[in-house]
């Protein structure tokens, strides 16, 4: 069966970071760092890859954004074998920052709207879930804002929070790659009772300090014991930034996700913000390493569609207006 509901759909998709400390595979935020996809049915698949992050990804049939939106036309029994695809990012790779839950993201919502927006939201967050192995940054670039989130391994639940508007976010992202396979190859295949019980209760806390807009708790809840410890090997210097960020302005710190970006988070009231952001730089220049800041909000949107088939823009004058 063939379908023309539309003939081309361009897609943002936010960043996101995971865990936030505690809520490892479970808490998530959406970032005001965006990727964007075009995808139109075609005569022969072909790809248009823009941007410095778009380097070395592939352009054949085995690129993810093809293989994931031949899953949502073979799931909605739909045969489109041929695409036109453009993508745009300004998420970095392998950095912590989603960009491989953006492109699930990014490629199933396309694709579902392609379409005519067949399946569920509901459907399209198990989907990618199911790819992503974990729900919470694509639960939070599916939804935006502050994602709380549980997986069976068929079905995923969420709970999307609003974040406070006083909540700003400070990435430092160093300059070398970290996979999520080497960041999850430390970890510990057990953990004790008393590290459970320690994660589960700050886990819980900061889900309802992000719920009742309880900046001020955001400190002691945000420590965690079951996955940064382990990780703090690969990346030199992010313990120290860990235990010493709330004393040059943070509310707390994190790895964000699996690494290597170490992410902040500040009260936008408190005008701290130089004074953390030269600790969190000359910390890791210390121990030799190279990082950028960047200064981002909460996305309070997750996916949106750009242009309902009106705009007739080109992909880069849409993403240049945007």
């Amino acid at each position: 069966m063939s379908c023309s509901q539309s003939n081309s759909v361009r897609v943002r998709i936010p960043a996101s970071t995971a865990n936030l400390g505690p809520g490892f595979d479970t808490l998530g935020m959406a970032l005001s760092l965006y990727a964007w996809i075009e995808m139109k049915a075609a005569d022969q698949t072909t790809f248009h890859l823009y941007g410095d992050e778009m380097k070395g990804i592939p352009v054949d049939k085995s690129n993810l954004i093809y293989q994931v939106a031949q899953s949502v036309f073979k799931e909605a029994g739909v045969a489109i074998p041929e695409l036109e695809i453009s993508m745009y990012s300004d998420i970095p790779l392998t950095r912590g920052l989603g960009s491989s839950a953006s492109a699930i993201v990014g490629a199933l919502v396309a694709a579902n709207e392609l379409i005519g927006a067949r399946l569920t939201s509901s459907k399209l967050f198990d989907m990618a879930t199911a790819l992503e192995k974990h729900p919470d940054n694509v639960g939070a670039s599916l939804f935006g804002g502050i994602i709380a989130a549980s997986w069976d391994g068929e079905h995923a639940d969420y709970i999307r929070i609003e974040p406070s508007s006083d909540l700003g976010v400070l990435v430092a992202i160093p300059d070398f790659q970290l996979s999520t396979s080497k960041a999850r190859d430390v970890l510990p295949e057990q953990v004790s009772l008393t590290d459970a019980v320690y994660n589960i209760s700050r886990s819980s806390l900061l889900t309802a300090a992000f719920a009742a807009g309880r900046l001020d708790l955001i400190s002691a809840a945000m420590r965690d014991r079951i996955h940064q410890p382990y990780r703090a090997s690969l990346i030199p210097g992010m313990s120290r930034i860990l235990n010493e960020a709330s004393d040059h302005g943070a509310l707390g710190a994190a790895l964000s996700g699996a690494g290597p970006t170490l992410l902040a988070l500040i009260d936008k009231r408190a005008g701290m913000g130089q004074e953390l952001e030269e600790f969190l730089l000359r910390t890791l220049n210390e121990h030799g390493i190279t990082a950028k800041t960047l200064w981002l909000e909460p996305s309070r949107e997750g996916v949106i569609r750009m242009d309902k088939g009106t705009d007739q823009r080109s992909f880069l004058d849409i993403i240049k207006g945007d």
